[in-house]
């Protein structure tokens, strides 16, 4: 598979969704599940959700992920490494994915709250209006990710938190793992920041991971950011690091990615734009050296070359 300019390519995807929308429903009924998850052998999952809530550019292109037909290349050559275990993806993103069956044997996340658009005016109030548990459990998914931005200075947060609690309790009932990804928020000029301060972040993690009537089911997916190890003895439960809009070089953001990942309770890389839209444009260079940073034994290496 590599990068393709046949503006045809995928007109097949159209022709399903027209004559034949159960077709998804067949494809996830039919896929084959990942084999399971183990401590100590850490997960790579590509995220691909970005668009669903507006967010299209990588670094200074606006419009870098506006091409489904590009960006589902790009998925397909990362999909395609044997190391990478899953996808994080919105509905749309995930059938498509489902019809090319691209995700046999794969981990997969479902984005759930995508209503906080990119720049909107009141974009805390991140609504869930994509993947539902129920819809996750349907489609035979391993678990759904949450957008969690607590602002301390925007009343719509306490609304924010509870329908994310209640996400948790709907994910947890049905034994689906809920991966959400906290930040402190708040509005700059007009526009929501993150702050990736060592103690926000601390603090992030110790509200997030307080939400919901069980934590059984809850991961943490968190950004790598200074002084990681006082951010990961934060918390116990299962965390995934994400690769954010890349700042940096990208032997320098590897670099950083290496040294958490030897943390204890890190379960791996959950990374979309980083390595999708990497600065040379070779994808499945990208995709093969963040696979090179994480924790897997040699059999298993081996176990999943083979399949």
């Amino acid at each position: 598979m590599s990068l393709n300019d046949d503006p045809r390519r995928y007109e097949h995807l159209s022709r399903i969704r027209l004559e034949d929308p159960d077709a998804v429903a067949r494809a996830a009924a039919s896929r084959r599940r990942h084999p399971g998850l183990k401590y100590g052998v850490q997960s790579f999952i590509v995220a691909a959700d970005h668009p669903a809530r507006g967010a299209l550019a990588v670094g200074n292109d606006p419009v870098a992920m506006a091409d489904r037909r590009g960006l589902l290349d790009r998925l397909q050559i990362a999909l395609a490494n044997p190391a990478v275990d899953g996808i994080l993806a919105s509905p749309d993103v995930m059938d498509d994915l489902l019809l090319l069956g691209a995700l046999e044997g794969k981990l997969v996340f479902g984005s759930m709250n995508r209503g906080g658009l990119s720049g909107l005016v009141n974009e805390i109030d991140d609504r869930f209006t994509g993947h539902t548990a129920a819809a996750l459990e349907a489609l035979g998914a391993d678990g759904g990710k949450m957008l969690t931005r607590i602002c301390l200075g925007d009343p719509d947060t306490v609304a924010m938190l509870e329908a994310t609690a209640k996400a948790i309790d709907s994910l947890a009932a049905r034994k689906l793992i809920a991966m959400v990804e906290p930040f402190l928020s708040s509005w700059q000029n007009g526009r929501v920041r993150n702050d990736l301060s060592p103690d926000a972040v601390i603090k992030s993690i110790a509200i997030a991971e307080g939400l919901g009537s069980t934590s059984a089911y809850t991961w943490m997916k968190l950004p790598v950011v200074a002084e990681m190890e006082r951010v990961m003895a934060a918390t116990t439960m299962p965390t995934v690091l994400l690769g954010g809009d890349p700042e940096g070089t990208q032997d320098e953001v590897f670099a950083s990615w290496q040294a958490a990942l030897a943390l204890p309770g890190v379960q791996g890389l959950t990374v979309g734009r980083t390595l999708l839209y990497p600065a040379d444009g070779d994808v499945a260079g990208a995709v093969a050296t963040a696979a090179s940073l994480l924790k897997t034994p040699v059999l298993q290496s081996s176990a999943k070359v083979s399949e």
